[in-house]
Order: C-alpha cells, then sequence, then structure tokens
C-alpha cells in the first residue's frame, strides 16, 4: 500500500521527507513479509506438529500393541517352557517307567526261566518218582501174589482191592455154635500163619470176627468179637508184632453164605485175617 500512495500531498513534500518514507514503507513490507512468513512457518510447524502428535500416537499405540503382542508372546513362551519343562519331565518319569518295566520284565523272565528250570527239575523229580512208587507197586504186588500163594496152602486166601483176606472158616478153624475158643487141632493151622505174617515187613494186620443168624444182635456182636480177640492174641503169642495188629467183630452182619441151614451158619461162624499194605487202610471188614 505504501507502494501505491496516490495521496497528492505527498507529492507536495519536500523532497528530503521522500526518501524516508520510501524507507519506512518497504520496512513495512518487509515486516509483512517476514509475517507472512512466520506465519507460514507457523503454520506449517503446527501442522508437522500435529502430523508428529498424529505418528507419535500411532506410534504410541503401535508400541503398545507391540507391548502386548510381546507379553502374549512371554506369557507363550512361559507357558510352552512350562510345557516342555513338564514334557522333559514326564518323558524322564516314562523312561524311569520303562526302565523299571524292562528290569520288572527281566526280571519276570529270569523267573519265569528259574521257574521252567525248577519245573524240568520237579517233572524229573515227579517222574523218578513216579517210577520209583510203580517198581514199589510192583515189587508189593509180587509180595502180595507170593503171600497169596503161600497162605493158600494154610488156608481159603483171596486178593481184595486193599490186599488179602485170610478165612478162618469151616475147612480151617471151625468154631462150635456159642463158642469163641480154639480148638487145639486148630492151633497149628494159626501157628502157620503167624509164621507167615512174621516174615512180611509194611503191612497191617486185622482180625474180624463174625457169627451166624442165631441170637439176638448184640449178644453175637459180643462173640465175635471175644472170637476176633483169640485169634488176636494166639497171634500176638506166636509172634506177631501186636503194634500192627488189631481186632474187630462183626456179629451176625455180612454172612459168608446166605441162608439158615446148619452148613451156612457153620460156613457163617468165621474169622477173617485181612492183611493191607501200611499205605492203605481198611476201615471196614475185608471182602
Amino acid at each position: 500500500m505504501a507502494l501505491f500512495n496516490l495521496d497528492p500531498d505527498i507529492s507536495r513534500e519536500p523532497p528530503s521527507d521522500v526518501e524516508p518514507r520510501r524507507l519506512r514503507g518497504r520496512s513495512q513490507v518487509w515486516g509483512w513479509l517476514l509475517l507472512a512468513l512466520l506465519a507460514v512457518l507457523v503454520f506449517f510447524f503446527v501442522r508437522a506438529l500435529r502430523q508428529v502428535r498424529i505418528e507419535v500416537a500411532q506410534l504410541a499405540r503401535q508400541t503398545e500393541e507391540m507391548n502386548r503382542r510381546l507379553s502374549e508372546v512371554e506369557q507363550r513362551s512361559q507357558t510352552e517352557a512350562q510345557q516342555a519343562a513338564q514334557a522333559a519331565q514326564s518323558a524322564q518319569a516314562a523312561a524311569h517307567q520303562r526302565d523299571q518295566a524292562d528290569a520288572a520284565r527281566t526280571e519276570s523272565q529270569n523267573e519265569a526261566q528259574k521257574a521252567q528250570q525248577q519245573a524240568a527239575v520237579a517233572k524229573q523229580e515227579a517222574s523218578a518218582a513216579e517210577q520209583k512208587a510203580d517198581e514199589y507197586r510192583q515189587q508189593r504186588e509180587q509180595e502180595l501174589t507170593h503171600l497169596k500163594d503161600v497162605l493158600s496152602h494154610i488156608a481159603d486166601t483171596r486178593r481184595t482191592v486193599n490186599g488179602l483176606v485170610v478165612t478162618l472158616g469151616s475147612n480151617s478153624v471151625r468154631f462150635d455154635f456159642d463158642k469163641s475158643d480154639i480148638k487145639p487141632q486148630y492151633r497149628e493151622i494159626l501157628s502157620r500163619i503167624a509164621g507167615v505174617l512174621m516174615s512180611v515187613q509194611g503191612y497191617s494186620i486185622s482180625v474180624y470176627g463174625y457169627t451166624d443168624d442165631v441170637g439176638t444182635a448184640d449178644y453175637n456182636l459180643k462173640l465175635s468179637e471175644r472170637r476176633a480177640q483169640a485169634v488176636h492174641d494166639y497171634l500176638v503169642e506166636a509172634g506177631v508184632d501186636p503194634k500192627i495188629i488189631t481186632n474187630k467183630g462183626y456179629g451176625k452182619s455180612d454172612p459168608r453164605v446166605p441162608g439158615n441151614s446148619d452148613a451156612a451158619r457153620a460156613t457163617n461162624r468165621r474169622v477173617e485175617i485181612g492183611i493191607v499194605d501200611t499205605a492203605l487202610r481198611m476201615e471196614g471188614p475185608a471182602n
């Protein structure tokens, strides 16, 4: 505005005052230019500052997001580290258990092998024992067979599942009706039987007395006991070991021959001698 001032009074001023005014006008122009430049600079500075603030805010948000992600990564890393540690512990425990299982399996295999060896030894021993038992049974069988042959020449002798039974009846040692004494003529037979029984070993001897069907059961039971006792005492006196011989009466039960004839009753009035291996037991009358 100072450059284009058309005020006529200026032209009337003295020439000496025109130059200072020009200088002032130029100063004002430069001042306005400086102010305008400063305003522009301030505008751009404010704008740049605002952009910087925006970028700083974005950077802050990005930093916060990165920190959050970093925290998550650290947490995941810690979790994974814990899981890895747990996995390592589990693997170590599994390896320990595997080692224990291997040791147990090895021990079981050793025990199984030892058990097989023991079973093989036991089988061999059982086989040897069975063979020995068979040999023993064969030996006892031969002894019983020989014993039966010998006794059969003295009195009626038969085989049973338990051993031998020698019957002292009407054909060898006859008992009179209602009597239990042994007549002198039959003592030689009992002495011969005692001599055979003294020669055997590993046998038990049982003497059983019987009666006929005449009389009451109670009376006949006592009579049969007296007859068994009489034979028992004679065998012991003849030399048979009393520890291996027992006696018992059975009365009129288990008749040898059925019927009530004189012959049947005479046959049923008898004493039987049971000869049994000591490995067996004769719980009832020999039959």
